[in-house]
């Protein structure tokens, strides 16, 4: 990437890149170095505006007629057309709905309806905790059979057998970092009959995704991380237009009916993506959520790569020549072909050592039970941030200010 690093090279490397023009477009605090946009994304400075035109105008003024008027009803699939621009789709393929719990547990009983002779569903047991527990749950109530087979990165191929009914995985690991072969495994994963789900959570608006173009099946993911909707805002799923119709979720909302205002007795599921719905839909989540996929849209997903890993290398490369000695180790892939965007390291002191790191102004996070994370969201992340963002890190642990009570005290959200 570049043979010196020094605070000045960095100021070079922002002065060339492609994407700085976006960071004016985020709500960023002053003097904070926000290194978290993978846990939540920053507020655009548009979000604002859109957020009071929907409550004052929308709501206040239009009522009930901005179902129609402002055209409420239709969120879902508009956000999921421009969405599956993100990650390979095509339109009327993805739909903004509910959280990615439910809708992992949409998808993955979709699946299960069309391997019903098969039991056993693939996962990697280090997965984000919320995945294999919907799956659970979701098994729990099935019985006859059921089983979740766990399997770790290495060992993942090996595992999807000819008994496998689905196999599901996260496409970039949340705590390591580490990028699953979407191709390969999906590849796999036809091969013995079984269909493919993926989780987006840390690849949409960070990684050029290709849902089509590996011939995936089901995806879900979230819109709060990378693409900036803010906090608990609506995930998303994607079902290949070969599924839709006859793989049918069990959350069967009036949303999610052929023609919601018959109100019919029975429920008739919609012949496409809409099925995939619910129940009524957040408006003001929805209309906020909008606004950063529209930001993100008019950038080039390819820079916004390159730039993701121009960014996570001159981190490792900086943590590696000035904090070695503090007994930091890499957990994140050295690799960049193998690694999403972001960089975690393990400490003994972890935790501490984040929150002393959070109280001088840079904000990354702590997973269980010694990863210290670093997300790095192109659009809004500099070169110079990181520089800084470690000077600061080397005086915390030169002085040992992470020994501090107060840096001790475990918060309800880490």
């Amino acid at each position: 990437m570049m043979n010196e690093y020094s605070r000045a090279a960095c100021e070079q490397l922002d002065l060339e890149d492609s994407l700085s023009e976006f960071r004016d477009e985020f709500a960023i605090p002053e003097g904070m170095i926000y290194l978290d946009g993978n846990s939540l994304g920053v507020r655009p400075k548009a979000a604002l505006a859109r957020a009071v035109e929907v409550v004052e105008e929308e709501w206040g003024v239009g009522l009930i007629k901005s179902w129609n008027q402002a055209d409420w009803f239709s969120l879902p699939q508009r956000l999921g057309n421009k969405l599956a621009k993100l990650i390979g789709a095509d339109d009327d393929e993805v739909v903004v709905t509910d959280s990615t719990g439910l809708n992992l547990y949409k998808v993955l009983a979709a699946a299960l309806t069309q391997r019903t002779e098969r039991k056993v569903i693939v996962m990697n047991g280090s997965n984000f905790p919320t995945d294999n527990y919907m799956a659970q749950g979701l098994l729990a109530q099935l019985g006859d059979g059921y089983e979740i087979r766990f399997a770790e990165h290495d060992d993942m191929e090996a595992a999807i057998t000819e008994d496998v009914a689905a196999v599901c995985l996260t496409h970039v690991h949340y705590k390591t970092g580490r990028i699953f072969d979407m191709a390969a495994i999906t590849a796999k994963t036809h091969e013995v009959g079984a269909l493919s789900i993926w989780d987006l959570c840390h690849s949409a608006g960070a990684l050029d995704v290709d849902l089509n173009g590996c011939n995936v099946d089901f995806a879900v993911g979230c819109t709060y991380k990378y693409l900036n909707g803010g906090p608990g805002s609506p995930g998303f799923i994607f079902t290949a237009k070969c599924h839709q119709g006859k793989a049918l979720q069990p959350l069967t909302g009036w949303w999610g009916h052929a023609d919601p205002f018959a109100f019919e007795r029975d429920y008739r599921p919609a012949p496409g993506i809409n099925q995939m719905l619910s129940g009524t839909q957040p408006i003001l989540s929805l209309a906020v959520a909008e606004v950063g996929l529209d930001i993100f849209l008019r950038a080039d997903v390819a820079a916004v790569r390159a730039k993701s890993k121009k960014l996570t290398e001159l981190f490792i490369r900086l943590m590696t020549q000035r904090c070695s000695q503090y007994g930091f180790t890499l957990v994140s892939p050295e690799d960049a072909e193998c690694r999403g965007s972001q960089v975690s390291f393990s400490h003994t002191h972890g935790y501490p050592v984040m929150q002393a790191l959070i109280s001088r102004d840079v904000v990354g996070d702590f997973r269980a039970p010694d990863n210290v994370r670093f997300g790095f969201t192109p659009l809004y992340t500099s070169y110079v941030d990181v520089w800084d963002a470690v000077d600061r890190l080397v005086d915390i642990m030169e002085k040992e200010l992470w020994r501090d009570s107060e840096f001790n005290q475990r918060g309800a959200v880490t």
